[in-house]
């Protein structure tokens, strides 16, 4: 039986991550590390205060550039530094509420910005995979599907500009490797989609846990938007162990090229509200939340991904259920609160799911 994730594919191999300051960036970035990987880093700062990034240290040992996705010349220059092996894009505007508010930055960041990459990964001649990191909100969800959980097949869309704007970097990756990179030799490109990913140092905004931690830091109490909303939530580690997983495969065959969805198990589908109570009741304080009466984004009610192809082809599963994943959460920021060294916190959460993960 195969590793979680092979440290001997890992070890020495150059990596570029674009977005590595964000809260999944950060995450992977020290996994990365971890597996004795060469990592180069592009962001055009960090998105959060506080964030993950600075307070796991996570720059320590990674060649950094800062700029703007959407600045082409710089992604080029960025790319010919680092001449990387395998390339994570993974920097995007990710909040469906700042969409709306800028719908403008929100196309050039995700749309253009991926194109800016793809253009840098055909003037670097190292680049071997491309794992583009979308979102499941790419597809389309119309009434006809909206109870089911979502296939890679299904119809790509989005009725806000976030969703929409995910769909369009999905489909600038197909174009792209129909296009340019179809050949044998040519770098191999792929998707990863996942959502309402959860872990420890995510202080995004209009996102659940991150609101929930600040309420229980804060002692205040915390504004809950549409309690009844069924989401897929699953700890950050999974999906990332997806993405490094699909990128090992995507090495090895092109067969692996084309969308991935990586999402957890049916029953850690669960409503926002169920979410709400467990980590109330987790939390080693008083906590309460109340309804947020809004105004609110048009979102979805119910959210799902099918992951069977990645279980199928990849030999790939969530290692931890949502039980593990709240546990987690809620002893990093208990951590966080009693003032512990939170790199060496976050590491040990890496290395106890990678320890859950390994082969008995």
């Amino acid at each position: 039986m195969r590793p979680l994730v092979d440290p001997d594919f890992w070890r020495d191999r150059r990596v570029l991550l674009t977005g590595h300051t964000g809260f999944k960036g950060a995450w992977l970035t020290l996994w990365l590390q971890v597996l004795g990987a060469r990592v180069s880093g592009f962001a055009d700062g960090i998105p959060t205060t506080p964030s993950l990034y600075e307070r796991a240290r996570v720059s320590a040992g990674v060649g950094e550039v800062r700029a703007d996705i959407r600045d082409r010349a710089a992604v080029l220059e960025a790319f010919a530094r680092a001449e990387p092996e395998v390339v994570f894009h993974m920097a995007a505007q990710a909040f469906v509420r700042r969409s709306f508010a800028d719908p403008q930055t929100t196309y050039e960041t995700n749309v253009m910005g991926t194109v800016n990459v793809l253009e840098a990964v055909r003037a670097t001649p190292s680049v071997r995979v491309v794992v583009n990191v979308t979102s499941d909100k790419c597809y389309a969800n119309d009434p006809v599907r909206a109870h089911r959980p979502f296939v890679e097949g299904d119809p790509l869309g989005g009725h806000d500009p976030y969703s929409s704007s995910k769909a369009c970097a999905e489909l600038v990756g197909d174009a792209y490797r129909s296009s340019f990179l179809a050949s044998g030799d040519g770098a191999r490109v792929a998707s990863a989609r996942a959502g309402n990913v959860i872990g420890g140092g995510d202080w995004g905004e209009d996102r659940l846990i991150p609101d929930v931690m600040r309420g229980a830091l804060e002692g205040e109490p915390i504004p809950v938007r549409n309690p009844e909303a069924v989401r897929p939530w699953q700890h950050v580690l999974n999906p990332l162990s997806g993405y490094l997983r699909l990128a090992e495969a995507l090495h090895e065959t092109p067969d692996m090229q084309g969308g991935w969805n990586f999402g957890p198990g049916h029953d850690d589908a669960r409503t926002v509200r169920w979410i709400a109570d467990r980590v109330t009741q987790l939390w080693p304080g008083d906590l309460r939340w109340e309804i947020d009466p809004g105004p609110h984004p048009r979102e979805a009610h119910y959210l799902a991904l099918d992951s069977a192809k990645a279980r199928e082809r990849l030999g790939w599963s969530p290692t931890w259920d949502l039980e593990s994943s709240l546990d987690g959460v809620v002893s990093w920021y208990r951590a966080l609160r009693e003032g512990e060294d939170m790199r060496e916190v976050t590491l040990a959460q890496i290395h106890a799911f990678t320890a859950a993960g390994a082969p008995g």
